[in-house]
């Protein structure tokens, strides 16, 4: 070799060594944020371009649409009380004995008033014709025609169900009181108890002994039951235990002699 050895580019495994890689100039990477900046504000002027007139306008809206909800609530708020007030005189003219005036001012509150006070409105005109012995049928028919609506509250719409079954206890036979009845017996509903005692009265009526004794003893072991309508039904099993009794004596058998007691041993 002339000069001297010459170094060869090489490592100790035959490759060739990995160069470093090469530092980026800090002037570079100022360059490349600025055109990805530059670039993002393009982006965002023409997203405003197109629909900046939009976004101004959906926030205007919103605004406004808080503005009319509250404006519609505080509406809703005085209707509300309002007929609640018009309410309240419809009952005291009813409590004063004044029976045209309060149906009147029922007919009216039902009319236009808001859905819950108008269906209150309609269940006491029913009530009323209900007292009314030649407006049963009539009260029947205001009393269905509640429970068939289905923009008033739920809760309503079982109770009329449950006034209408109690009018046709009567005249109603067997089956057309469970038709009525059935879906209110079910253990989640409120009125459960009360439908449970006429559905058991007409089981009675219709001398099904064992399905009126199951739905009073329900009755009795319900928590939910009033004391007034638990006491009821043990009076109903009380007359149905008697009646058992009743049935298992002869008819006309004397009453077994006793007999002659034994002398005690000594």
């Amino acid at each position: 070799m002339v000069g001297g050895s010459v170094t060869k580019n090489t490592s100790a495994n035959g490759k060739k060594p990995v160069q470093p890689a090469p530092k980026a100039d800090p002037k570079d990477l100022s360059f490349e944020r600025e055109v990805a900046e530059q670039i993002r504000n393009e982006k965002l002027k023409k997203l405003w371009d197109t629909y900046g007139t939009y976004a101004i306008g959906a926030a205007v809206a919103f605004v406004l649409s808080i503005g009319i909800y509250q404006q519609v609530v505080h509406s809703q708020l005085v209707a509300a009380q309002a007929a609640g007030a018009r309410y309240e005189a419809a009952r005291q003219l009813a409590a004063d004995n004044k029976a045209t005036e309060a149906a009147t001012a029922f007919a009216a509150i039902a009319k236009d008033g808001p859905k819950g006070y108008a269906t209150l409105a309609r269940l006491q005109q029913a009530a009323t014709d209900a007292q009314a012995p030649d407006k049963t049928a009539q009260a029947v028919a205001a009393y269905e025609a509640v429970a068939a609506d289905s923009g008033s509250d739920s809760l309503l719409r079982e109770l009329a169900r449950l006034q209408a079954a109690a009018l046709r206890l009567d005249a109603a036979d067997w089956t057309e009181m469970q038709n009525r009845l059935t879906p209110l017996v079910d253990e989640r509903n409120a009125f459960r108890a009360n439908a449970r005692e006429l559905l058991g009265l007409a089981a009675r009526k219709a001398n099904r002994t064992d399905d009126a004794r199951k739905l009073f003893i329900q009755i009795l072991g319900d928590s939910k039951a009033s004391k007034s309508l638990k006491d009821r039904a043990s009076g109903y099993m009380t007359a149905i235990v008697a009646a058992d009794l009743g049935k298992t004596a002869a008819p006309g058998a004397a009453p077994a002699t006793p007999a002659p007691a034994e002398p005690t041993k000594k």
